[in-house]
């Protein structure tokens, strides 16, 4: 498990996590690291399942992620929140 970042907001039913900063060296593996983030399935501190990574979009160095969360989470209760991958 590795953590993928800290929730900033909600926006259209979507959380947005400001991922944690990569190495900024400009190479290409600094944009794959992101990439494979999308369908990436997000856990909370609890280990429960949250959502989904559904974009990333922003700076390559520390890029933000909308996460399309599961039924029964409660987007607002989430801001703020460190979620982590499988």
């Amino acid at each position: 498990m590795r953590r993928v970042g800290a929730v900033v907001r909600t926006a259209q039913g979507l959380a947005v996590l400001r991922a944690d900063e990569t190495d900024d060296d400009g190479g290409a593996d600094d944009i794959d690291s992101h990439r494979d983030e999308i369908g990436t399935m997000v856990l909370d501190d609890n280990l429960e399942e949250v959502g989904r990574v559904v974009d990333v979009f922003g700076p390559v160095s520390q890029p933000y992620l909308a996460v399309t969360p599961d039924d029964g989470v409660h987007l607002p209760s989430l801001v703020g929140a460190t979620l982590y991958a499988r």
